[in-house]
């Protein structure tokens, strides 16, 4: 089965580079622009895992997170958060959101594949 991974970012270059790394590895791609466009697509398709921005504009990824777990239908759901933020504070405000995992932008994509296997299997 192909896991179908979500990815959030208002950054073209990130989203090229998450669609590129996910799908050479053999993953399933959507991508949204910001968290009103991710929670959209969440309504219309089911995703193994997410991999959100914080800073986007419209709606950012700590309200994203939190719109995602307060529908109750997704609180299984890894969402890892993948962001230049490094203070405990964001950190902290993602955990509290719902948030599964942190990962600091630039991203190795290794470390990455290895942490999706992580969370969802």
């Amino acid at each position: 089965m192909t896991l179908r991974i979500l990815t959030v970012d208002d950054s073209r270059t990130i989203l090229a580079m998450l669609h590129h790394t996910l799908s050479n590895a053999g993953f399933e791609v959507l991508q949204a622009e910001d968290g009103k466009q991710g929670l959209d697509m969440l309504k219309a398709e089911p995703v193994d895992l997410v991999i959100t921005d914080i800073n986007m504009p419209v709606m950012d990824g700590i309200e994203f997170i939190k719109n995602v777990r307060a529908t109750g239908q997704h609180n299984s759901l890894p969402i890892l958060i993948l962001t230049t933020e490094t203070s405990q504070d964001k950190r902290d405000q993602g955990k509290a959101a719902g948030g599964t995992g942190w990962i600091v932008k630039p991203f190795d994509p290794e470390k990455l594949i290895s942490v999706i296997h992580r969370v969802v299997h």
